[in-house]
């Protein structure tokens, strides 16, 4: 058994993991990393890279299946033909450079990258299992970084026709129909995009809304889209399981039982943190309902084992991960930190894209704040029109006696992209008049910004 010794060890080689990897290198930090799969974790291979790839190819099915039956723009095409399993090795073929990468990121900054599964055995030592045998390694400090994994359902174990998030994205042929259980950002994100590439979708929600997290105002144009596409909803309806013959069997808001005929079912009702598996039984680990406790720094109950990313709770977002990861690293290395982060961008990337930062109108009344709001709609900005996309608007929450920032929100095409600044606005510290007063080049959507706060404050230009 070859023994190592290091001054940090990261279980897990997620978002979280390699980038505190990355940064306990660049800080001169002898630092072994540990991953029992690809690097990279879920999001980089069977999540966030690989479901965006999707998303655009359905797109693009989309446009060219637009343009078939002509359009405004003067384009027509002829027989478009879409092979999903092109699709795939294209996005395989994303999903490897990147994981390439992430390996060149940690051998430039001399970390030790060990493939295999590891179990804690106390809080300093960790038992690896590689192909070429065991690695015990201790080490000063260990950031848990072990992700989550799909949330399966008990009457709908995955296996055979019954598929998870990660799977749906290996298909080889489009299903004919498709069922999705969970009308949250990631059954509608692939929702939508299996729905473009040619599946009949119903999308199957316990709840009495898609997106709960979201206000109705935002989730409204997507629920529009989704109808224009021909998808059919089912609110207040609970998956039951399959019946004798393989069909879905759903209990309706009135509780009649029915029968969704599907060649495949997406059960998207969440992620859970990755708690089993890796020793937590050897370690004294407080936890916060299935999550593991951590404090503002993402230190655990035992000293010198720190925890980040998903395991540790909501929100379960690569970004947050990144960003805590970074932190502890810095924090081994001396520097004074701790997580004092304003705003953490959601994102839902369906048809129209979601965006919320910071706080809605309704958080920001029950915070007891006293609120002054403005929307600005795509269908006046220029840029929006030019790219037959006029959907949606951009809103901004501010508080009514200084007119601080507290949220901004985006209904709209690639409103994704405007998150930065919504996050940046909402960190720095700006004012209603700071957005007021930036120049937002023309034509952009980003104007929809700046006229949303000139309008807050009585002043829009262009409505």
């Amino acid at each position: 058994m070859n023994d190592i010794t290091c001054k940090v060890l990261v279980l897990g080689g997620g978002p979280g993991g390699y980038v505190a990897g990355i940064r306990a290198g660049q800080l001169g930090l002898d630092t072994v990393l540990i991953e029992g799969q690809k690097l990279g974790g879920c999001c980089l291979n069977v999540g966030c890279i690989p479901s965006k790839a999707f998303i655009h190819a359905a797109n693009e099915v989309d446009k060219v299946n637009h343009f078939a039956n002509g359009s405004a723009l003067g384009i027509k095409v002829s027989n478009p033909e879409f092979t999903l399993s092109k699709t795939v090795e294209w996005k395989d073929g994303i999903v490897s450079r990147l994981n390439t990468g992430v390996a060149g990121l940690l051998k430039k900054n001399k970390v030790k990258i060990i493939e295999g599964w590891g179990e804690m055995q106390d809080g300093k030592t960790c038992l690896v299992k590689t192909d070429d045998g065991e690695v015990l390694i201790r080490a000063e400090h260990v950031i848990l970084a072990t992700g989550s994994i799909s949330t399966a359902l008990p009457n709908l174990p995955f296996g055979d026709k019954i598929v998870s998030s990660s799977d749906i994205l290996s298909l080889n042929e489009v299903p004919a129909k498709l069922a999705v259980i969970g009308g949250g950002y990631i059954g509608l994100e692939l929702g939508i995009a299996m729905r473009k590439m040619g599946s009949d979708v119903t999308i199957v929600e316990a709840t009495p809304s898609i997106l709960p997290q979201y206000d109705k105002s935002l989730t409204k144009p997507v629920m529009k889209r989704m109808d224009e596409l021909g998808m059919t909803v089912m609110l207040n309806a609970v998956a039951d399981g399959l019946n004798n013959k393989g069909d879905l069997t759903i209990l309706d808001k009135e509780g009649k039982k029915q029968v969704i005929k599907a060649d495949k079912i997406l059960v998207t009702v969440g992620r859970s943190p990755r708690t089993e598996g890796w020793g937590i039984e050897n370690l004294a680990l407080d936890l916060d309902g299935r999550f593991l406790k951590i404090d503002d720094q993402c230190s655990t109950s035992m000293k010198s084992v720190w925890a980040i990313g998903d395991v540790t709770g909501e929100p379960m977002l690569a970004h947050r991960a990144m960003a805590q990861g970074e932190m502890v690293a810095e924090i081994i290395a001396g520097h004074n930190r701790r997580w004092d982060k304003r705003a953490i961008p959601a994102i839902c990337f369906t048809d129209p894209e979601v965006v919320s930062v910071g706080l809605s109108e309704t958080q920001a009344k029950e915070q007891g704040h006293e609120i002054m709001k403005a929307e600005f709609p795509f269908m006046a900005n220029g840029r929006a029109m030019t790219q037959e996309d006029e959907t949606g608007f951009v809103r901004i929450i501010a508080r009514k006696d200084n007119h601080l920032i507290l949220g901004v929100e985006a209904v709209g095409g690639e409103v994704s992209e405007l998150s930065a600044e919504f996050a940046l606005a909402i960190e720095m510290g700006a004012t209603l008049e700071d957005i007021a007063g930036t120049i937002h080049a023309h034509p952009t959507k980003s104007e929809a910004v700046l006229e949303s706060g000139l309008r807050a404050l009585g002043q829009a230009l262009h409505i």
